[in-house]
């Protein structure tokens, strides 16, 4: 129960609707002694006119006698659609007051509350609302907006996990229970509603809390790793003149890194590969300290590593980063 309202104006209305119940079933029973006064009346009339044939009564007594009859028998009617009328006004008086009391349509615990005792509330066309109500705080939903280069690689079912900032060293799991239609446009950028379901029993979440979250699109295991700068490394003409000279020399090289001209657009959510990247630098094990160019094909990323799916690169080999 989380409302009741004043409900001495509503009883007080049931109390009358009562008594014009009753008043109406009252005036059908004088109705329908009229139909039976009229009735007799009439009858005593007809019988008259036989036995003095037709002398009496007189015409107008047998009209306004029979008139007589169906004007109560009229005034019967009413008083029976009366009662229908005077029950129906009861019974919505009955469900005016049953509706005085708000009850809470599931057990849960209430968020907010926009109301104190005494507080007069007004009916209007827009909904007020008056409680905010939590089915189930064990159970939880976090809302999502994924971005649309990334929404074609987010599908129900996949696993996720998120932080928030009152438990920044903790990382909290979740699972993609709904992916959006409709979009959503704010400031020129269009996102996808995503729902993450969340596990909640210990109860150290609490509705409202803003949250990071990262998807799990496509998982890789066992595999082989390179940081996303060395794949981006590119020796410069003067480091490979540098390096040149060196290798004559027997000194190592002098490596000036630069970046590339056109980097390839990567998505942590889904896990995009760096697709124009096809080649790594390593340090030789000789110790000659000439980078060597080793081909590779990069498959998926997560923003830091990306897998190497072939190529003659080697667990434990050093790579040179930008």
């Amino acid at each position: 129960m989380l409302v009741v309202l004043d409900t001495a104006k509503l009883r007080d209305q049931i109390l009358r609707s009562q008594a014009a119940v009753a008043a109406a079933l009252a005036k059908v029973d004088q109705s329908g002694a009229t139909v039976v006064e009229a009735g007799t009346t009439l009858r005593r009339l007809e019988d008259v006119a036989r036995r003095s044939g037709g002398q009496v009564p007189s015409l107008s007594e047998l009209d306004g006698a029979r008139a007589a009859v169906a004007r109560a028998e009229a005034d019967q009617t009413s008083a029976r659609a009366g009662v229908s009328d005077a029950r129906a006004a009861l019974s919505t008086d009955q469900i005016n007051l049953g509706k005085a009391s708000i009850v809470a349509p599931s057990d849960g615990v209430v968020l907010t509350r926009s109301v104190d005792p005494g507080n007069a509330v007004a009916a209007s066309l827009q909904a007020v609302t008056l409680f905010t109500v939590a089915e189930d705080l064990a159970r939880l939903r976090l809302w999502v907006y994924v971005d649309e280069a990334d929404v074609g690689a987010v599908a129900v079912g996949q696993d996720a996990s998120f932080t928030v900032s009152a438990y920044l060293a903790r990382s909290f799991p979740a699972r993609i229970t709904r992916v959006g239609l409709g979009s959503t446009i704010t400031d020129n950028v269009v996102t996808y509603l995503t729902y993450l379901d969340v596990d909640n029993r210990d109860l150290s979440l609490r509705p409202g809390m803003t949250a990071t979250a990262t998807i799990t699109a496509t998982q890789r295991n066992g595999v082989l790793l390179v940081p996303n700068t060395a794949l981006r490394f590119a020796p410069s003409a003067v480091g490979d003149a540098a390096a040149a000279a060196a290798a004559k020399k027997g000194a190592g090289p002098s490596l000036l890194p630069r970046m590339p001209s056109n980097s390839t657009r990567r998505s942590a959510a889904t896990g995009a590969s760096t697709a124009n990247a096809k080649q790594v630098w390593v340090l030789p094990a000789d110790g000659s300290g000439v980078p060597v160019a080793v081909a590779v094909t990069p498959g998926i990323s997560d923003g830091h590593l990306t897998e190497i799916t072939a190529g003659a690169l080697q667990p434990g080999q050093q790579v040179i980063t930008d």
